[in-house]
C-alpha cells in the first residue's frame, strides 16, 4: 500500500490540474457543477453504523460529499478519506463496483478535490465504517495542492493570512474555532436564560466613547460629517436602559486604531451587558458563572491548562482590591490622595514608566499594571479603581477617591472590565469635560463629551451594573492558546510581500 504525499512544485502542480480541468470540459463535463444532494454527513454515518460489524455490508445506500484528504492506491482498490464539515468518513472504491471508466476517473482526482459519492455503508475487516462507491461526481477541482501532510501548513504568518487553508491542513485551528462557536453559542444561552435581550447597536458614532482608545476615523459623504468606528457597545447600550429595556448585551465587533500583539488585534469582538437595579458586585457573579459555563460547554470541564499551569475556573473568584494588591507586592501603602511626589518616588524606584503628567490615579494604575496584573495567575476580581481613570463608572460608596469597578484578570490577561455604572448626569458631565481637556492636551485615547447620552441621562437612567468581556481574550483562555490571532478567523497582518 503505497501513500501520495509527495506534491511537484505549485507552479507546476497548478498546471497539471489545470490541464485535467480543460479535458474534463473538452469531454463535456464540468469540473464545477452546480449543486450535489447529500443525504448524511460523514459524522452520522459513523454513528449510525459504529454498531455494524467487522467485514459486513449492508444495502443502505447514502450519497455524502466533501474533500478528498487521502488516497491509498491498491491496484484495482482505492481507499479514500472524504472530510466534510462534521468529520471524516472512509471511501472504499473498487474497480469491480465501479467499472472501468468509473474507476479510472476517480483515480484521477488529486487530494484537495471536492467530490459527491453514492455507495453502500460498509465496515472493512479493520472495522472502519466506509462508504463503498458507485457513483462519484467532481463537485471542485482543487488547482493547488494541500501542504504536505506530516508537516502541515507550519509558518505562522501563512496559516493566518490563508486561513482557508490553516482549517484544511491543522485540526488544531479547526478545534481552536470550534470553542470559540461553542462560546458564543454559550453565551447566548446564559443570557437568555437570565432575562437580557439581544439588541444592535450602531457601528459607526458622531463621538468616540465608553473606552479610552483611539479610534479609526471615516467621513460620510451624504452628511457631510466626521464619524468613528466605535471603540465600546457601552454608551447607547445604555441609553437603552433608560428608555426601559432592564437587561440589555451586545456580542459585537469594536475598532480600535492601535498596535499588533500576541493580545491586541484593531478590529476585535466585545461582549457587553447592562443590568438595571444592579451593581459591580452583581456583575462579578455574572463573569465567573458565565466563564466557568462557557468553559464547561467548550471543553467539557473548568479547568484550563496555559504554559504548563492549571486553572480552576470554578466560582467563587477572590476579590482584592487594587490598593491592597499593590500593598501586597511593593510593600507600598498607595491612594489616590497620596502625595504626587510620593508617588512619583514610588514608580520610579519601583521602574515604573510614567507620563510626566500623569495624574495620582493614573499613576497607581501605572504601578498597578507593572507589579501586580502579570502575576495573576489564578482568576481575580481587582476591584476599586482611582476616579481619574475611570471616567464611566459610580464613585465608591465608601470612599469618594475611588470607583467602583473591577477587572477580571486570568493568566496576567484582562478578561473583564465592570463598573457600578455612573448615573449622575451632573458628574458624568463633569467628567467628560475633564476628558475633553486630555483630547485638547494632546491625549489621543481621551474624547470629547458626548452631549446626546447626557442627554440620556437626564432622562434618568436608573442604578445599574455593566460589564464589558473580550471574547477574543475568553476564547485564548478556553481554547488554552497565547495569541489573539489563533483565535480570530482573520487577523490583520502586515501587507504581503509579493
Amino acid at each position: 500500500m503505497t501513500e501520495e504525499n509527495v506534491t511537484p512544485p505549485i507552479t507546476g502542480e497548478r498546471e497539471r490540474r489545470l490541464a485535467k480541468v480543460q479535458a474534463i470540459r473538452a469531454a463535456g463535463g464540468e469540473p464545477y457543477p452546480v449543486r450535489f444532494d447529500r443525504t448524511h454527513s460523514a459524522a452520522e454515518i459513523s454513528a449510525i453504523y459504529a454498531p455494524l460489524e467487522s467485514g459486513s455490508e449492508t444495502d443502505d445506500q447514502v450519497r455524502v460529499a466533501g474533500r478528498i484528504m487521502l488516497l491509498r492506491r491498491q491496484g484495482k482498490l482505492t481507499f479514500a478519506t472524504l472530510r466534510d464539515g462534521s468529520g471524516e468518513v472512509q471511501l472504499f472504491v473498487s474497480q469491480a463496483e465501479m467499472g472501468n471508466d468509473e474507476f479510472a476517473a476517480f483515480d484521477d482526482l488529486d487530494l484537495g478535490d471536492w467530490v459527491g459519492v453514492g455507495g453502500r455503508v460498509m465496515k472493512t475487516r479493520k472495522g472502519e465504517v466506509s462508504v463503498k462507491a458507485n457513483a462519484v461526481s467532481l463537485l471542485a477541482k482543487a488547482l493547488l495542492p494541500l501542504p504536505e501532510k506530516w508537516h502541515g501548513l507550519s509558518d505562522v504568518e501563512t496559516r493566518f493570512r490563508q486561513r482557508y487553508v490553516d482549517l484544511i491542513a491543522n485540526e488544531e485551528a479547526r478545534r481552536i474555532f470550534a470553542v470559540r462557536f461553542s462560546v458564543l453559542a454559550t453565551l447566548r444561552k446564559i443570557f437568555s436564560e437570565r432575562g437580557f435581550v439581544e439588541v444592535e447597536t450602531p457601528v459607526l458614532h458622531a463621538q468616540a466613547g465608553g473606552a479610552t482608545a483611539r479610534p479609526f476615523m471615516t467621513h460620510h459623504q451624504a452628511l457631510d460629517m466626521p464619524l468613528t468606528l466605535r471603540i465600546a457597545l457601552e454608551l447607547h447600550l445604555k441609553r437603552l436602559l433608560v428608555g426601559g429595556m432592564e437587561r440589555v448585551f451586545e456580542i459585537g465587533r469594536v475598532f480600535r486604531n492601535e498596535g499588533l500583539s500576541t493580545r491586541h488585534n484593531p478590529e476585535f469582538t466585545m461582549l457587553e451587558a447592562y443590568q438595571a437595579l444592579a451593581d459591580y458586585t452583581d456583575m462579578m457573579t455574572l463573569v465567573e458563572e458565565l466563564v466557568a459555563e462557557c468553559a464547561q460547554a467548550a471543553n467539557g470541564t473548568k479547568m484550563v491548562t496555559i504554559d504548563g499551569t492549571t486553572i480552576d475556573l470554578s466560582p467563587p473568584w477572590p476579590r482584592r482590591t487594587m490598593i491592597d494588591l499593590i500593598k501586597e507586592a511593593t510593600g507600598h501603602d498607595v491612594h489616590p490622595e497620596t502625595p504626587l511626589e510620593k508617588l512619583i518616588a514610588i514608580a520610579d524606584e519601583l521602574e515604573v514608566a510614567r507620563n510626566p503628567q500623569a495624574s495620582a490615579g493614573q499613576l497607581i494604575l501605572d504601578i498597578y499594571e507593572k507589579t501586580v496584573e502579570p502575576n495573576l495567575v489564578s482568576p481575580t476580581f481587582v476591584l476599586d479603581y482611582p476616579r481619574e481613570v475611570s471616567p464611566l463608572a459610580r464613585v465608591h460608596r465608601d470612599d469618594p477617591a475611588l470607583v467602583e469597578r473591577f477587572e477580571a484578570v486570568v493568566m496576567g490577561r484582562e478578561l473583564a472590565n465592570a463598573f457600578s455604572e455612573l448615573n449622575d448626569p451632573i458628574d458624568q458631565q463633569e467628567r467628560f469635560v475633564a476628558q475633553e481637556a486630555l483630547a485638547a492636551a494632546g491625549d489621543a485615547e481621551a474624547h470629547g463629551v458626548d452631549h446626546d447620552y447626557v442627554r440620556a441621562l437626564e432622562h434618568g437612567l436608573p442604578p445599574c451594573g455593566g460589564v464589558g468581556v473580550g471574547i477574543d481574550r475568553l476564547v485564548m483562555l478556553l481554547a488554552q492558546v497565547s495569541s489573539i490571532r489563533e483565535v480570530i478567523l482573520f487577523p490583520h497582518l502586515r501587507p504581503e510581500r509579493n
